[in-house]
């Protein structure tokens, strides 16, 4: 007889921050929980050097963890000399399966928009180079982003489109690249009826489910997120879309895998 986990829908969370110290404090028991809730793969992302590494490490020791490795639009001026050349070498490792997180951020401005575009458009190339999907941030700066895709990287672009919050004819430019996207917590907030209607008419063969933990926590959960709550994610999404659960854990994971080029015992 097959056990709870073994009868549960597996769910990939394909957006995870595992090295941030609310998860690294407790990554033996987060992962745990996310397993007993049906999660049987997590992508841990780097958002600078730093990430990047630890989340190469991590997915090293962890069969269950798979890694991305980039630089985040906030970091972009903080590129170095050399640092490409380090994630073009990470990008290699074998538990990478792609690169990023990367993009745009006109929201808070951290680094100048100028460099944001730039380190952007290297992060496109060294994925293209390296054979490797492309996990894109885009804050405030859809059409800009969205030009950058186009000019980057002739379509089908080979991507998800991170914490995906646009409109519909955001979301249509963005499938009609090629890329999915990623639908996180947010879908659960009060006040996010706009991206539920944006989400509800959206081909479900094109969307992967995401935490962004520790941030960006679902209802009805509180404090801080893990990987085992992108579970709340899909139920929502579930309901948004009108299909039943188990279809959006199947459709859903099957969208990371070939996304991320995930096979069995990765």
């Amino acid at each position: 007889m097959a056990t709870d986990a073994e009868a549960m829908p597996v769910l990939i969370d394909t957006h995870a921050h595992l090295d941030a110290p609310k998860l690294a404090r407790d990554e033996e028991g987060a992962l745990a929980r996310a397993r007993a809730a049906g999660v049987g793969t997590v992508v841990a992302v780097g958002v600078d050097m730093e990430s990047s590494r630890a989340a190469v490490v991590i997915a090293a020791r962890r069969p269950e963890v798979l890694a991305t490795v980039g630089v985040h639009p906030h970091d972009a001026s903080d590129v170095a000399a050399g640092d490409l050349d380090e994630l073009r070498r990470l990008a290699a490792e074998p538990p990478v399966v792609a690169v990023g997180e990367c993009g745009l951020d006109f929201f808070r401005d951290l680094s100048p928009r100028d460099v944001q575009r730039r380190v952007f458009a290297q992060h496109l190339a060294l994925a293209r180079e390296a054979g490797l999907p492309v996990v894109v941030h885009c804050r405030d700066a859809y059409a800009e982003c969205l030009d950058i895709l186009r000019r980057e990287w002739p379509p089908p672009v080979r991507g998800v489109m991170h914490c995906f919050l646009g409109d519909e004819a955001v979301a249509r430019q963005a499938l009609d690249l090629g890329m999915v996207l990623g639908i996180g917590g947010s879908l659960t907030f009060p006040r996010e009826e706009a991206l539920r209607r944006v989400v509800s008419g959206l081909p479900l063969e094109r969307l992967v489910v995401e935490t962004d933990a520790p941030y960006l926590t679902p209802r009805p959960k509180r404090g801080s997120n893990e990987p085992a709550y992108v579970r709340f994610t899909a139920e929502r999404l579930a309901e948004v879309i009108g299909v039943d659960f188990a279809c959006v854990a199947e459709t859903t994971t099957r969208n990371a895998r070939i996304l991320f080029d995930i096979h069995d015992g990765s």
